[in-house]
């Protein structure tokens, strides 16, 4: 890996949430009553998440999305620019903004509710508003909280245009468009490849099965995210690839996924090769993990590459044996 990257410009049309993190010693099961030990207020929303996560990395990034009327709204807008992350087109929706419940549990795992608010009202005229800066991007990068309606037409504003785009099927949904499932790149986790593809993945070999069926549904690279067991890529070609994860002392997941999704953007858009790209991803998760919070737990671009330095063996994609 050489350290004459460009600067991507990468556009994240996505969700800006409020975080409402509820710190326990375990996540309370359904009926159950627990007493937490605190709770905090963090910026986030995976499409805010994801912007941050490019941005801090030292991406030029534009974030397409809404928020409310309210103190959250002004809050989390300010919160994105002190980041680095253009709001051109982030608009004010009347009503409030949305907002993410979310219980930490002391091993680090979490669940999460969200209150979609203002994003429920992004439209495809929003996206449509912002095609120049699409079309200008390295990386279109795309998620879930938002309407699909105004996910898909980002996706052919950008395919139109040769950006490639990564699409994060997050939270999951059933019944996606051949448009989605066509992206150059789907990245989802173990539950979401199961219900995008009805395969059960618990490890790499049902997480292959998944890769290969979403390949198969337009798909054009589907890599699997396994938590602590790494990553799972199923290439262009059809050879099957896999990641060792990084070794960090995990608090808190809540990032991780979106600081992957934005170090693959960055990689990515930046000139990486893919195998870097998904490497570079691969750390910026694993960095995410070892503070609280969702953008606040977000590492620099120094920092993921002192973890490359530091651990020179993990992350890479190796092909899997026939």
């Amino acid at each position: 890996m050489t350290d004459d990257w460009r600067v991507p410009r990468i556009v994240v049309v996505g969700s800006v949430n409020l975080d409402l993190v509820l710190r326990c010693a375990v996540i309370a099961r359904r009926g159950e009553t627990l007493a937490g030990r605190d709770l905090q207020e963090h910026f986030g929303g995976k499409g805010a998440n994801q912007a941050v996560a490019a941005a801090r990395l030292g991406a030029d990034v534009w974030l397409i999305g809404r928020v409310g009327a309210d103190r959250f709204g002004d809050a989390l807008l300010q919160g994105l620019q002190s980041a680095g992350v253009r709001t051109e087109h982030v608009q004010e929706t009347a009503g409030a903004s949305g907002v993410a419940v979310i219980q930490v549990e002391d091993s680090g795992q979490n669940s999460i509710v969200v209150v979609p608010g203002a994003n429920a009202g992004l439209t495809a005229a929003d996206v449509t508003a912002a095609a120049d800066v699409i079309r200008a991007a390295d990386v279109l990068l795309v998620q879930f909280e938002v309407p699909l309606e105004a996910v898909e037409t980002a996706i052919r504003t950008a395919t139109e245009a040769g950006v490639t785009v990564i699409v994060d099927p997050a939270p999951a949904q059933r019944d996606v468009s051949s448009v989605i499932l066509s992206a150059d790149w789907l990245v989802p986790n173990e539950t979401e490849a199961e219900v995008l593809t009805g395969t059960v993945v618990t490890e790499r070999l049902s997480a292959q099965r998944a890769a290969q069926q979403l390949q198969r549904l337009g798909a054009k690279q589907a890599l699997v995210t396994l938590g602590g067991d790494g990553v799972l890529l199923v290439d262009r070609a059809g050879q099957v690839q896999v990641a060792e994860p990084f070794r960090v002392s995990a608090v808190d997941t809540t990032a991780a996924g979106d600081a992957f999704a934005g170090g693959l953007a960055y990689g990515l858009g930046s000139g990486m090769s893919e195998s870097e790209a998904v490497r570079f991803a691969c750390a910026t998760g694993a960095l995410a993990t070892t503070r609280h919070g969702a953008q606040s737990a977000v590492p620099t671009g120094a920092e993921v590459r002192r973890l490359l330095e530091q651990q020179p063996e993990a992350g890479w994609l190796l092909r899997c044996a026939d």
